[in-house]
């Protein structure tokens, strides 16, 4: 049978310059500035912490380091793909963020009919392109630049709809969005690898096994990540108090999560030794698990809870549902982001239902209307007067009970599954298309067919071909 042509030369500039082209076009017609960043709008006496930027860039800058680096480094684990996993991270971050800026404005129109730029901009779509690199995880070294960036391209524009159906109709509570950004990421990855999977790969795959180097790397990644968690799960909370508990429960949840695994990964492991992998992957956790209900008043000890069940959760996924899933349901997870962001985010997103459904003013007093923005009475109210005169922000609500609420949050759930696993399916479709210069299964892992690769790199596949491919297979799934 002949090959696919896997050359770039033509393919990727043509695919990139074409979104260029368009992305130039869309900004030209579409994009401005918002009124913090209008020079008509300002003056030299203008007080500065009334600007968003010195409100949120701090948050920024750290999203971006998880971003570029912490998910760049997380990503080159394998010996033979550590160019592709930082290097494709770092395309199709850039891509997705330029894209997100617009799909994501164009359900944010304003009067004028004009995408506002600024900060809190660039922060949300930098949750989108987290989206996307999470998926990345499920097919990566299975897949071109190429391929890719069309994922990118087709994964942004159905998470949008979805997030915009979710936050305008359903009005949900998911701070740190354990439903919008980990559960759609998961089932849309699991999806696309679902519909691309390749038969060959269960059986193990030579270049599929990591070294000292790349795992040292890799767990640099999970270093970088878990220290700038709290900015991901705290940046568009409500600044205050509950800004402040999320930052909290996030660094508790994480903490808990991070003892947990290495307890678990000696005592799971047959020799009594820790392995890297759960270091890499199963400390983080912690930092999902707390998402749902991470601006809330759940407690220090419930977070504390919540990154050991959802450590648990993750490690005991890894070990058995993983392999489990590659061998009986056709989802090859590279990176088994079906146990780091579907499962811990669904213990989270219940976790979240049990703390609306307790959420009381006797808890939280008159700001149970601003966290809890949907319960407000509505216009018209006489309590809705009495509570503007305690707290004079507070706009008019739904009028919804805990129970009411309750069910909007399971709707979410079960939606925002069903949308990512259809999307990502069809996505997988299109990536199936020949000329978008998917490795053949030889080639998968491999830095050598994308890249010019240094001289000791030589050396390294040496080494490689050495490892027995049974070895390699119980080293891949590790």
């Amino acid at each position: 049978m002949k090959k696919n042509s896997t050359s770039l030369r033509v393919r990727l500039p043509a695919l990139v310059f074409v979104l260029e082209i368009l992305i130039v076009i869309l900004y030209t017609l579409f994009v401005t500035y918002d009124n913090n960043a209008n020079a008509k709008l300002q003056s030299n006496i203008t007080i500065l912490m009334e600007n968003s930027l010195y409100r949120n860039y701090s948050f920024f800058a750290d999203i971006q380091v998880m971003i570029f680096i912490g998910f760049g480094c997380l990503l080159a684990f394998f010996r033979l793909y550590g160019f592709g996993g930082m290097v494709f991270n770092f395309l199709t971050a850039t891509f997705s963020i330029q894209w997100a800026i617009l799909v994501q404005g164009f359900f944010q129109f304003y009067w004028d009919g004009k995408i506002h730029l600024g900060v809190l901009n660039l922060i949300n779509a930098e949750f989108v392109c987290a989206v996307v690199l999470i998926s990345f995880g499920a097919v990566l070294g299975k897949t071109s630049p190429v391929q890719l960036l069309v994922m990118a391209l087709l994964e942004v524009p159905i998470f949008a709809v979805t997030e915009w159906a979710v936050v305008t109709y359903l009005k949900i509570n998911d701070a740190g969005g354990s439903i919008l950004i980990h559960m759609f990421a998961c089932y849309f990855g699991l999806g696309v690898t679902f519909v691309l999977y390749r038969p060959n790969l269960n059986k193990g795959h030579v270049k599929e096994v990591t070294s000292y180097q790349s795992d040292m790397l890799s767990v640099m990644g999970t270093l970088f990540l878990w220290v700038f968690w709290p900015s991901f799960n705290s940046a568009l909370t409500l600044k205050g108090d509950d800004q402040h508990r999320a930052v909290l429960h996030t660094f508790i949840g994480l903490s808990a999560s991070t003892l947990t695994a290495f307890a678990l990964s000696a005592m799971l492991n047959k020799n009594g030794k820790l392995t890297m992998a759960d270091v890499q992957n199963v400390t983080l956790a912690g930092g999902v698990t707390v998402g749902a209900s991470v601006d809330m008043m759940i407690s220090p000890a419930a977070a504390y809870g919540l990154g050991i069940l959802g450590c648990t959760a993750c490690m005991l996924g890894y070990k058995y549902l993983s392999p489990f899933l590659s061998k009986n349901l056709r989802i090859q997870d590279q990176c088994g982001i079906n146990n780091l962001h579907g499962l811990t985010g669904l213990i989270a997103s219940l976790a979240g239902i049990c703390a609306i459904l307790f959420a009381s003013e006797e808890v939280y007093g008159p700001s149970l209307y601003e966290t809890f923005s949907y319960r407000a009475p509505v216009e018209g109210d006489p309590r809705l007067e009495e509570l503007q005169k305690l707290i004079p922000g507070i706009e008019p609500g739904l009028g919804r009970t805990a129970q009411e609420q309750a069910l909007y949050q399971v709707a979410a759930m079960f939606g925002t599954v069903a949308v990512s696993a259809v999307g990502g399916m069809l996505t997988g479709l299109v990536l199936k298309v020949p000329f978008l210069a998917s490795p053949d299964d030889e080639s998968c892992f491999d830095d050598e067919l994308f890249f010019n690769v240094p001289k000791d790199y030589n050396y390294i596949v040496g080494l490689t071909n050495s490892v027995d491919s049974d070895t390699a297979a119980k080293q891949g799934n590790s």
